[in-house]
């Protein structure tokens, strides 16, 4: 796509990678973040990028506006009000919200925008900070298609995979479907660590030789070494989870699924917080099989 005027708000793990994509790809970066330090950072490490002291000033000019903050009430903060991203957009340009938040304050802003005359695009991400990093992250969207094909080609700096799954609200439910089926997973692939461990086999051995089989997982590939080491230090904190499965939970209470496994993990990261686990990544479910 031709360089356009981008706006990035929430420079976290997850956003300042992702805003260096942008620039890199040569759009003219505006950047907002709630500690000034790490705008400025960001600004001196890539220059011509620009920050700005509120997310409404940030978006003034811009065609895209992006944002990666922490849940719902952020998200809020970030784009109604005066100082909000709303207030100093355009008619006609985009609002892409990374954040992993719920169905409903996606449809919420999404209403908001239109009033406006604003495109806005829910599109949670998987892929952690190594896929940001690396511009490989995975991309669930709801919106307007006809929005969604303008904003395709700047969310394609960073994804390696990017889809309309619905109307608004259609991207933060496909990622709960995603939380949901990476804590099964976890929990299995802890427990099935902690058995082997507990049969007398090389643990290690056996993982090599599954993840040549119906048994191999994304997680089995990149993270069995550092749980059988112990180390949690890095990663998708189980506080993030945990935030993610309260929304995944309250969605089912709306919906009548039924989630019984991930109300048990839910309760499981509960007891690794308490073990001092807060900031662990969510691999550590094996911590409390062993401790």
């Amino acid at each position: 796509m031709q360089p356009a005027t981008v706006a990035f708000i929430g420079l976290g793990v997850m956003g300042y990678p992702m805003a260096g994509h942008l620039h890199r790809a040569g759009h003219r970066v505006r950047v907002f973040n709630r500690t000034l330090e790490k705008a400025e950072s960001f600004c001196a490490a890539h220059p011509g990028a620009e920050w700005a002291p509120t997310p409404a000033q940030a978006a003034v000019g811009a065609e895209f506006v992006f944002s990666c903050v922490g849940n719902d009430d952020d998200l809020r903060a970030v784009t109604i009000g005066a100082a909000g991203a709303f207030a100093g957009m355009s008619a006609g340009a985009i609002f892409v919200d990374h954040t992993t938040a719920s169905a409903e304050v996606a449809r919420e802003l999404y209403a908001a925008a239109a009033e406006r005359g604003l495109g806005f695009i829910d599109a949670p991400i998987s892929g952690g900070q190594a896929g940001a990093e690396k511009g490989a992250l995975t991309v669930m969207c709801g919106g307007d298609p006809s929005v969604f094909a303008k904003a395709e080609p700047a969310i394609a700096c960073f994804a390696r995979a990017c889809r309309l799954m619905g109307p608004s609200g259609a991207g933060q439910l496909t990622k709960m479907v995603n939380q949901i089926a990476i804590a099964g997973l976890i929990q299995s692939l802890a427990e099935a660590l902690h058995f082997a461990s507990a049969a007398g086999l090389d643990a290690e051995n056996v993982i090599h030789l599954l993840k040549n089989g119906a048994a191999q997982s994304w997680q089995m590939e990149n993270r069995t070494k550092t749980m059988l080491a112990g180390e949690f230090d890095f990663g998708f904190a189980v506080e993030w989870m945990r935030k993610d499965l309260a929304i995944c939970l309250a969605e089912a209470r709306r919906n009548g699924a039924r989630l019984p496994v991930a109300a048990l993990v839910d309760q499981f990261y509960a007891e690794v917080e308490k073990m001092g686990g807060r900031r662990w990544d969510t691999s550590s479910l094996i911590a409390r099989l062993e401790r």
